[in-house]
């Protein structure tokens, strides 16, 4: 079965093409980031009307890539929450509108699911159970994952989310839009000379905290000369506190759970420093790791179709409402017992 994915949740717009035996056939991206980089960050309305804009033209252009004529789609995923709402909907009633008229089944997808399976679309996946870190613009999250749809929180953010927290820091240092990119690459120009706290660390638990984090950065800019090496050593100090404390809390999650498999995802998974951190801990542990490629760390359509299909053949689908959740907490999505090993 062949499965359109659409992704709209906040400024990608990404579309793609899955079969359950072929793997990912096509896949296309747009992202709103120069449009946004004007204002310093993501204007919501402005984002739902590029996805009105650029949505239909790159289905078209993704069944192109695919070759395939639309007959051909045997399901449409598309996520419908966590994001922002005006562009969830715009997500969801196409993807909807069009299983209408093609008379196939339509599944909606949680947001997060689908960066949690993303390493799935690569040819050697990990195995059920693992524990996933998942790290993004809006979420920090650790989850117990026994299979598809069977997740257990570990732990989450209590305040600003990892990817946040890069985006605030990188205003605050006067670094634009996109924040988080610009962040990591001034720290490489940089040392940890500052030092930083690491949040939530000195006590039990696997929930975080980025906040005081920030608030620190920005008295420690403030008390420093502003030059712009003092920015760069700034940078690679928050970047430093920000990747350890993940690491600690990786750490313990593997040695709570006695699990030996870590998948970390989302977009700040495609940070080099993180990157570097987790897979040298995961080393340690003897436990192996697994990240998607990076492309596919950031949003895209391919994630929502591999998640969509894999609920598609477990019977899952969505009636004629059109569903879209601006909060969705992950342990309120339905189990998908069927596939996957849960």
């Amino acid at each position: 079965m062949y499965v359109l994915g659409i992704e709209t949740s906040c400024d990608e717009t990404g579309v793609a093409i899955y079969h359950a035996q072929q793997g990912l056939v096509a896949h296309c991206l747009y992202s709103q980031t120069d449009m946004h980089s004007e204002y310093g960050g993501v204007v919501p309305e402005l984002a739902s009307r590029d996805h009105i804009r650029k949505l239909a033209p790159l289905i078209k252009q993704t069944l192109q890539a695919g070759q395939l004529p639309s007959h051909m789609i045997g399901g449409i995923a598309y996520t419908a929450g966590p994001g922002l709402m005006g562009a969830l909907l715009v997500g969801a009633a196409t993807a909807r509108s069009l299983a209408w008229a093609w008379q196939i089944p339509a599944v909606a997808v949680h947001h997060m699911e689908g960066h949690l399976l993303a390493p799935m679309l690569e040819a050697n996946p990990p195995e059920f159970p693992f524990v996933a870190l998942l790290i993004s613009g809006g979420h920090t999250l650790l989850v117990h994952v026994a299979g598809i749809g069977n997740y257990q929180l570990l732990g989450e953010s209590l305040d600003d989310a990892a990817g946040e927290a890069f985006d605030k820091t990188a205003k605050l240092l006067g670094l634009g839009y996109p924040g988080g990119p610009r962040l990591s690459e001034l720290a490489e120009h940089g040392k940890p000379t500052f030092t930083f706290p690491r949040p939530m660390t000195d006590r039990p638990g696997l929930d975080f905290s980025f906040s005081g984090l920030k608030t620190y950065t920005l008295n420690t800019f403030n008390a420093s000369a502003k030059t712009g090496q003092d920015k760069a050593d700034i940078a690679a100090a928050f970047q430093a506190a920000v990747s350890e404390t993940l690491v600690i809390k990786c750490r313990r999650a593997l040695q709570q759970t006695g699990l030996k498999c870590l998948v970390v995802a989302g977009g700040v998974s495609a940070n080099r420093q993180i990157h570097a951190k987790l897979t040298d801990m995961a080393a340690k542990e003897q436990a192996e790791i697994y990240f998607p490629r990076l492309q596919f760390c950031t949003d895209n359509g391919a994630m929502i179709a591999y998640a969509g299909c894999q609920r598609l053949l477990a019977g899952q689908q969505q009636d004629l409402r059109i569903f879209a959740r601006p909060r969705w907490p992950m342990d309120e999505i339905a189990a998908c017992r069927e596939v996957g090993g849960g």
